[in-house]
């Protein structure tokens, strides 16, 4: 179904979680169908979430947000405590709250249901990858809504701009290029378009932008980059 599906390789095992039995089918036709993808099991609320996570050890979570008995954002956040998968949120709420919520519970990505099939399994193949996701609807509000509040994004600014943030100093030219584009929303893909290099290279300039300012996550380099540097 997606234009680009990778080659012979792992593949990642998926738990569906909405309160609608619909949703989950939806859900689980889309995924089944790419050869890379396997839904290994479902669940209709939190609590069974994260129990379904202990025991089946999934590679990725699609997570509803509203739901009974737990809400998707507590599961997230015990989900992520126990390390047990990588949470992508799913939500028909385009709503600021429930992106920093789902941030800051540890959520690896953030998109939006009404996304289209190919947006949906590139979504699980990102956050399957390791790196951060957010549904472009939402990016740049979210941005700068954390960049305005000081938000979970790493060291703070210098105090009143004087001096750049030390940390800074740690990277390399080439580095500092990389999380510029990072801090535009540009993908890996993109920046090595750019800067002419592997996408391979990219990425290890990525890992170690995100190693030296002790970042999390792509997401947090974003806001960094717009609370530092702009």
């Amino acid at each position: 179904m997606s234009g680009t599906v990778p080659g012979p390789g792992p593949v990642t095992r998926l738990l569906l979680v909405d309160d609608q039995q619909l949703v989950r089918s939806g859900f689980a036709m889309i995924c089944s169908v790419e050869p890379d993808l396997e839904v290994v099991g479902e669940a209709a609320d939190g609590a069974a979430a994260v129990e379904r996570a202990r025991g089946l050890r999934p590679d990725v979570v699609l997570m509803d947000v509203q739901m009974p008995v737990m809400d998707g954002i507590e599961a997230t956040r015990r989900i992520v405590a126990e390390d047990l998968a990588k949470v992508l949120v799913l939500t028909t709420f385009d709503d600021d709250a429930y992106v920093d919520d789902a941030l800051r519970a540890g959520a690896s990505g953030f998109l939006l249901k009404n996304s289209d099939a190919d947006r949906l399994v590139d979504a699980v193949r990102t956050v399957a990858a390791g790196h951060a996701l957010l549904a472009p609807e939402v990016t740049r509000r979210v941005i700068e809504r954390m960049v305005a509040t000081g938000g979970d994004a790493g060291p703070p600014p210098a105090s009143g701009a004087v001096a750049p943030d030390p940390g800074l100093a740690r990277l390399t030219p080439r580095e500092s290029e990389v999380l510029a584009l990072v801090g535009q929303g540009m993908s890996n893909t993109e920046i090595a378009g750019e800067l002419f290099l592997g996408e391979a290279t990219v990425k290890t300039h990525v890992s170690n932008v995100l190693a030296k300012l002790h970042l999390r996550d792509r997401v947090q380099a974003v806001v960094y980059y717009h609370r530092t540097l702009t």
